[in-house]
């Protein structure tokens, strides 16, 4: 991995979990996940992978605790990022799939094609070359019903933008158990690999936790200027307040401490 998409990860991995959803207001806040621990996803809704199989969503788990990446494969924004982030925490955190964990990778856009799924495989394989891949990792699409389905029973909200030709999303994972339950979220970018294993942990038996309520949007880049122009700009900013805050407090302390 090159220096600056490491850089660029860390930066807004730190800045999205310094800001909690009570600092987007309006219809952004709708965006959210609505974390719906205990909730089964529909294991009959059907979906199809990069073979051209068309299965139920509950055939690609096989019995296996899964990690859920929703988004789309043609996002110009943060999704590929998501993944990078997630699949860099998997090798460093030493999970082994299928054996401690499915991938499940589907795509919110209906439009979507298995060859568009196939070659995002192929592009993270290239990154991450995990032995079990073929059996352990499943990116899929699928008609509008199923993805409203299972984005409905895991508290996934999505809109589409038609002017810029975008959808606007949260990043984050979902966890759920062998039988299909949600057993809890690791929401934004960033990743590591302690909270991955965790949560794989708890959703092997079966268990459920709540979420860091963390809102980080993947939507609107700017191919002018090379920036994201809604999610990445109102995280800098709380950054910088965020770091202007820090150093207040520490500077206050100091001076607390000499005055003793």
């Amino acid at each position: 991995m090159t220096p600056g998409p490491t850089i660029g990860r860390a930066m807004v991995a730190a800045l999205a979990l310094a800001v909690s959803t009570a600092a987007w207001a309006g219809p952004m806040q709708d965006l959210a996940f609505t974390q719906r621990q205990g909730a089964i996803v529909p294991l009959d809704a059907r979906f199809t992978d990069t073979a051209g199989r068309t299965l139920p969503l509950g055939a690609f788990m096989d019995g296996h605790p899964a990690i859920l990446s929703i988004g789309y494969y043609t996002c110009p924004n943060l999704c590929a990022l998501e993944r990078e982030d997630l699949l860099h925490a998997l090798d460093a955190g030493g999970l082994k799939t299928p054996d401690d964990y499915t991938l499940i990778v589907v795509s919110i856009d209906p439009a979507e094609t298995a060859a568009m799924a196939r070659q995002a495989r192929q592009d993270d394989l290239a990154s991450h070359a995990t032995p079990g891949a073929d059996r352990g990792w499943h990116f899929l699409v699928g008609q509008a019903a199923s993805i409203a389905r299972l984005s409905q029973a895991v508290g996934f909200h999505a809109r589409y933008d038609p002017a810029l030709k975008q959808y606007l999303h949260p990043m984050g994972l979902v966890f759920m158990t062998p039988a299909g339950m949600v057993s809890g979220y690791v929401l934004g970018v960033g990743y590591r690999p302690g909270d991955v294993r965790q949560a794989l942990a708890r959703a092997a038996a079966g268990q459920r936790a709540e979420a860091s309520p963390v809102l980080l949007l993947c939507f609107h880049y700017d191919a002018a200027t090379g920036r994201y122009t809604l999610a990445v700009r109102k995280l800098l900013r709380l950054g910088a307040l965020m770091t202007v805050l820090t150093l207040a407090t520490l500077l206050g302390m100091a001076h607390w401490r000499r005055a003793r």
